[in-house]
């Protein structure tokens, strides 16, 4: 009988476990979730890196949509790539939402914004001006009149554009159309732009001639008038509308079509990793110089005060931070080399005093490279010059402190070795013929001199030739010594 009891309770207990495995996946099915990542700030490698983890986290908890709350000024263009590829490549659709009220997606954002699944912006957002810049200046292309070498197949389309935009009746609220670049350089610029912005819209079904117009003339959009000339797709004043309108939609994820079904979905906030942050942190051009300079500065004196151990530590950590954050940005070689050429100068002035001269070149070679340094048409990817004139005026003023202790070293009589012996005097102890003993600076040295000598006498020392010291007398022979 016990037995069978037991046999019984074996089943029950099988059968609870079976039902619990079976109904797991319909647990996790019914909690289907959305993550929520938020791009704050310029386009950078950090953001490549946000985004790679949200994707990869995404898949891991097999999440139905993927949304980036975005707010940006631009960033930088190799960067920009790379989210995009992320975003293309990605099996979870992704949803741009420009938010909150107030934000922007303004150049690198803009490609960002039409290169997702889904793009939404919050009222009281804007998009666009998504022209490119000159590399390293920050400042719009030259401009001018159009070259004799322009396309005119390009002006026709223009105006053809121009013409379809008037005869539906829209009322033009952008600028005039800007004068396209005059140079060549400029030029190549803008078309490989318009041609990539217009690539991505298309395969969405976004307006492809706004999005030229936004790169050639630098227009911008409102969050509204953008979802009304399918720019984005609609406008959510928070997650949750955006959830709710975009059930339903269908969207091209690769080479398939995929519905979405985001109503109730769960929203789950992706936090960045320790990585993602002192990357961050790190890839701020002005931390990165920073970081070099006191890197620069505790070897130096690590070099000139051998086995203090502790500034030789702390400067090979930053040393090697600065340039890893370097290597994460866009370098112009010119101006690194400049600057690595100003260190081994200031180096060679620290080690080797050239009384300003090593020094002096340092610091003007340190400088402009530092102004030529990242090549970057976003302005926060350039060196602030607050930050290039706080870091020259300390190195300065450093160089400054060690020149005036040379200076003043170079002035002081001395106290040791063969300059310091010579000039004071000295008393004969013993003598015989041309050499003998006598006392200097409380010390017994043997001596030399041209003449004979009497114990008793006083003589000056004149040089040394080894530990031999080379006397004269100091008062004539007929007078007597004091």
């Amino acid at each position: 009988m016990r037995s069978l009891i037991g046999r019984i309770l074996c089943v029950l207990l099988l059968l609870a476990g079976a039902a619990g495995v079976l109904g797991a996946p319909a647990r996790s099915a019914s909690e289907a979730t959305a993550l929520l990542v938020e791009i704050d700030g310029a386009i950078g490698p950090a953001t490549v890196k946000l985004l790679g983890d949200a994707l990869e986290a995404a898949e891991q908890r097999d999440a139905s949509l993927v949304i980036l709350r975005m707010d940006t000024p631009g960033g930088l263009s190799e960067s920009m790539r790379a989210v995009i590829r992320d975003i293309l490549a990605s099996p979870i659709p992704v949803a741009t939402y420009v938010a909150p009220s107030g934000a922007r997606a303004a150049s690198a954002g803009t490609y960002i914004l039409y290169a997702s699944h889904l793009a939404v912006m919050a009222p009281g957002t804007n998009l666009g001006a998504a022209t490119p810049v000159q590399i390293g200046g920050g400042l719009p292309l030259p401009g001018g009149e159009p070259s004799e070498e322009e396309d005119e197949t390009d002006a026709a389309d223009r105006e053809g554009k121009n013409g379809e935009g008037k005869g539906k009746g829209e009322e033009e609220q952008e600028a005039e159309p800007a004068p396209p670049p005059a140079d060549a350089m400029g030029r190549k610029m803008i078309n490989d732009a318009v041609a990539y912005i217009r690539g991505l819209a298309e395969l969405h079904g976004r307006n492809a001639d706004w999005a030229e117009r936004a790169v050639r003339e630098g227009a911008s959009l409102p969050a509204r008038e953008a979802a009304e000339r399918q720019v984005v797709d609609f406008v959510a004043a928070s997650v949750e509308g955006l959830l709710q309108q975009a059930d339903g939609r269908t969207v091209m994820l690769g080479e398939r079509r995929l519905t979405l079904a985001t109503a109730g979905l769960t929203v789950e906030r992706f936090e960045p990793s320790w990585h993602v942050e002192l990357l961050q942190v790190l890839t701020n051009p002005n931390t990165a110089l920073i970081l070099m300079m006191i890197g620069v500065y505790g070897l130096i004196f690590e070099f000139a005060n051998p086995g203090s151990i502790g500034p030789g530590i702390v400067g090979a950590i930053c040393l090697l931070l600065g340039l890893y954050a370097l290597d994460q940005l866009p370098l112009d070689y010119t101006g690194l080399g400049l600057m690595l050429l100003g260190i081994a100068l200031m180096v060679a002035e620290a080690m080797t005093p050239a009384f300003g001269v090593l020094g002096a070149g340092g610091i003007i070679a340190f400088l402009i490279g530092s102004v030529l340094l990242l090549d970057s048409d976003s302005p926060e990817f350039q060196l602030s010059w607050w930050t290039i004139g706080g870091v020259t005026a300390v190195t300065g003023s450093l160089l400054i402190l060690l020149l005036g202790y040379v200076w003043r070293a170079h002035r002081r009589p001395a106290v040791t070795g063969t300059a310091e012996m010579v000039g004071h005097n000295a008393l004969v102890l013993s003598w015989s013929g041309l050499a003998g003993e006598v006392l200097a600076r409380g010390e017994r040295w043997q001596a030399r001199c041209s003449e004979p000598l009497k114990p008793g006498e006083t003589v000056s020392i004149d040089g040394m030739a080894g530990l031999t010291l080379q006397v004269s007398r100091t008062v004539p022979r007929d007078v007597p010594p004091t």
